[in-house]
């Protein structure tokens, strides 16, 4: 390298660290001090949204990438590596909104892709229409290979320790938009995720106990209603099975008992739900038990 062009490199170094001396750093037209910083803050990600494309890993990224839908995270499939580690795509920028949850609730919130972080899955879904889906008609469902849960599990993780994402706050897309959402689906292994510590699974000796106890004092379906309300589900309490309370029974039985996801009012989903909300919202059973018993 000629001597005039090092000495010209070094003296461009030295001017760009004095610029940055001191914690200031020049912006376009302005420069940016940050001496003085605040440890009043948080996170603005509250929840982690899982989906399914519903189309391989080349149309996926073409639609995630195009001007109408967009997510955080893109898991390939099939599952790649990078240097050992598993391969995940980075679409958006976490501080930034993607646009995935459209139209959503959960917990009293609404609109949450103002406050998630959206993770799709390269997955086919299901080989029927939702329409068949919803109408419990027989439909096979793509599964999820181990290699993808295996690099979803360390994503998820470090996005909860980075956010402080509480369990109850680990969603799928038919639970935060139960009337026109049906993914990841009943094929999701959500289980698998509990067991290593993501995300909240009903305790089976709760679950026994709920449904002993319900078999001699079924609940009504408005009780029902103001449980999945309690749960999180934007369900309104009318005492009939309408199109938003049978969405949200599917999207619960999806994840919590997979093998019959029909939307009905029946004792078992009742019970597993209520022995959620023992073991996460304590305070939610225990005012709901309040109001039903006319306390």
């Amino acid at each position: 390298m000629p001597a005039r062009l090092l000495v010209v490199l070094l003296l461009g170094l030295a001017i760009g660290g004095c610029a940055r001396q001191g914690g200031i750093s020049p912006q376009a037209g302005y420069a940016v001090d940050t001496r003085h910083p605040a440890p009043s803050h948080s996170s603005r990600v509250h929840h982690l949204v899982l989906h399914y494309t519903d189309a391989d890993e080349a149309e996926s990224l073409a639609i995630l990438t195009g001007p109408r839908v967009s997510a955080h995270y893109l898991l390939p499939r099939p599952a790649r590596h990078h240097r050992g580690a598993p391969l995940v795509y980075r679409l958006v920028e976490e501080s930034r909104r993607a646009w995935h949850a459209g139209d959503s609730a959960w917990a009293g919130r609404r609109h949450l892709n103002d406050t998630s972080i959206g993770i799709e899955i390269v997955n086919p879904g299901p080989d029927r229409s939702f329409a068949a889906v919803e109408a419990g008609e027989p439909v096979r469902w793509a599964p999820f290979p181990d290699a993808q849960i295996a690099a979803l599990i360390p994503l998820l993780r470090d996005l909860i320790a980075r956010h402080d994402i509480a369990a109850t706050d680990i969603l799928s897309h038919a639970e935060i938009a139960p009337s026109r959402k049906i993914d990841p689906g009943p094929a999701f292994p959500w289980r698998r995720l509990f067991a290593a510590g993501i995300g909240t699974w009903p305790d089976a000796a709760r679950v026994a106990r709920h449904r002993r106890a319900l078999a001699d004092r079924p609940p009504s379906l408005a009780t029902l209603q103001r449980a999945l309300a309690a749960w999180g589900y934007a369900v309104t309490p009318s005492g009939r099975l309408d199109a938003e309370t049978r969405g949200a029974l599917r999207a619960f039985q999806m994840r919590y008992r997979p093998a019959d996801h029909r939307g009905e009012a029946d004792l078992d989903t009742a019970a597993r739900l209520l022995a959620l909300l023992e073991r996460y919202r304590p305070e939610a059973l225990a005012a709901l038990d309040d109001r039903d018993s006319g306390r």
